[in-house]
């Protein structure tokens, strides 16, 4: 253990003339067995540790009134991160990792990518996404995420579950916090792959800046031996210079894009975009000689050409973990992502979408496929905003029901410990377009119930935020939820 926190300069103190071994790791007073190696992380309590029996060692920034011997570091999230890589026997280094950050479309991204790779694997895939984590090929190896990158120990004890399942790829979320959390420290990987970035998760609990925000999404690049980056993103040059600190164009940094753009190292051409689906053609503008599987035409199972932009990401962290053309095409023709773009017919009441786009550019891209769907019909929206996190995104919302939407129904999601009318309010204030009809209604089955019924034969309906959720965030609670796509098909029959 000390070994391990020098080499990354942690350790700052260490129990004189003991040598001890310990049988379990954790930082949950809650979770602790006999001979355990407690972290202390976070707002700890000591409290806590009154009625915790089993701990024999622990791991802390400050020392604690305690008759235990103590290990100090500067750390404790770097320390439990690598801690936890080495308690559950390194299960990163048996696994090919495809890592995916970015303001949007991080889940569609990394759904893409799992269902080809489940293909290419014989289904020796795992997936860590904002929406689920699948640990291996049997339905108890599937789990509802809490976070889009867990704690540091979860994130190693659920790929060590993967190894044992008998599973060679992981494809994963990381998100911005990840790295302001130090989740991942210490973690490398095969392929890094860059979206987007816009203003989001700015806020006191979240980022202090849109340069901090950015700054560690940058980190990503950093810690991948390969990355993919979209040459059409916010902010291209910053993030192409640091691109280049470490990665050379053409060896182990390479680009896509839009044949709008037409400067990617591939690029897709839009060919056909439906309500249930889009058809879209890959070509190449410089010879990779990875990525050679990639050219051709699809399919994409959802609908949306900004979709397409995704499929194309991940169809190079396919090609670059050695996927075949065929593989590619199942998957994008097969592809499912609970709660994303989930289309219904409502009779006589248009269709309704269910998204969980969360941020100005999910909704923006969201709402302009709707309009652009639909030009002769209203564009109805059913959103809210989470409470105590992503402040930002509340005047984000404003703007783009003011852009793009003539009806919105405000109501909860997920407001913890906020009043949802309060959040409601804010994202009404910023509404800029009197032209825009707006609703409130805190009870969000109503709001969707309302939505829809006010919905005519060429108007759609955009429910946006929890998709399948089956809770809501309340006052630290997660308080049961049926989930929007299941409001919604209450009305399809």
């Amino acid at each position: 253990m000390e070994a391990i926190l020098n080499t990354h300069q942690l350790l700052k103190t260490a129990p004189k003339g003991q040598t001890l071994t310990f049988d379990f790791l954790h930082y949950d007073t809650r979770q602790v067995k006999p001979n355990t190696l407690f972290v202390v992380k976070g707002n700890f309590n000591p409290k806590y540790l009154e009625n915790a029996v089993g701990i024999t060692g622990i791991v802390t920034t400050k020392p604690l009134d305690i008759d235990i011997p103590q290990w100090i570091v500067s750390n404790t999230q770097q320390a439990l991160s690598l801690l936890s890589a080495e308690f559950f026997d390194r299960p990163q280094d048996k696994l090919w990792i495809g890592a995916i950050t970015g303001t949007k479309g991080k889940t569609t991204t990394a759904y893409f990518a799992y269902y080809i790779l489940k293909h290419a694997t014989q289904n020796r895939t795992a997936l860590f996404s904002t929406v689920d984590r699948i640990t291996g090929p049997q339905a108890s190896d599937k789990k509802k995420s809490d976070l889009t990158t867990p704690e540091s120990y979860e994130l190693f004890k659920d790929m060590r579950q993967a190894v044992d399942n008998g599973m060679t790829h992981l494809i994963m979320e990381v998100s911005s916090q990840a790295y302001l959390k130090d989740r991942v420290y210490g973690l490398h990987f095969d392929v890094g792959t860059f979206l987007n970035i816009s203003p989001d998760h700015i806020g006191p609990n979240e980022h202090p800046t849109f340069e901090d925000y950015l700054a560690h999404k940058l980190m990503l690049l950093d810690h991948s031996d390969t990355i993919v980056i979209n040459d059409e993103t916010d902010h291209h040059d910053e993030i192409f210079s640091h691109a280049k600190q470490n990665h050379e164009a053409g060896k182990s940094l390479y680009t896509y894009s839009s044949n709008r753009q037409n400067q990617g190292d591939y690029v897709f051409i839009s060919n056909d975009s439906a309500i249930h689906e889009s058809h879209f053609t890959v070509s190449e503008q410089h010879k990779v000689e990875q990525l050679s599987e990639i050219i051709g035409h699809y399919r994409l199972n959802i609908p949306g050409d900004f979709n397409e932009s995704n499929a194309l990401a991940a169809l190079m962290i396919a090609g670059f973990a050695g996927a075949k053309h065929q593989d590619m095409v199942q998957g994008l023709d097969e592809v499912f992502i609970p709660g994303r773009m989930l289309s219904m017919p409502i009779p006589s009441h248009g269709v309704a979408f269910v998204d969980y786009a969360h941020n100005y550019a999910s909704m923006h891209a969201l709402l302009s496929f709707a309009q652009s769907k639909y030009p002769t019909g209203k564009v109805i929206v059913v959103v809210g905003s989470p409470g105590n996190k992503g402040v930002s995104r509340r005047a984000d919302f404003g703007k783009v029901i003011g852009e793009l939407a003539d009806v919105v129904f405000l109501t909860a999601d997920d407001p913890q410990y906020e009043d949802p009318a309060d959040i409601a309010n804010e994202i009404a204030c910023h509404i800029n377009n009197d032209h825009v009809v707006v609703h409130f209604e805190m009870d969000r089955i109503k709001a969707i119930h309302a939505a829809i019924a006010s919905a005519g034969e060429q108007d759609i309906v955009i429910v946006a935020g929890k998709g399948e959720d089956p809770y809501q965030k309340i006052n630290g609670q997660d308080v049961p939820y049926i989930g929007d796509y299941a409001v919604v098909k209450q009305l399809t029959f």
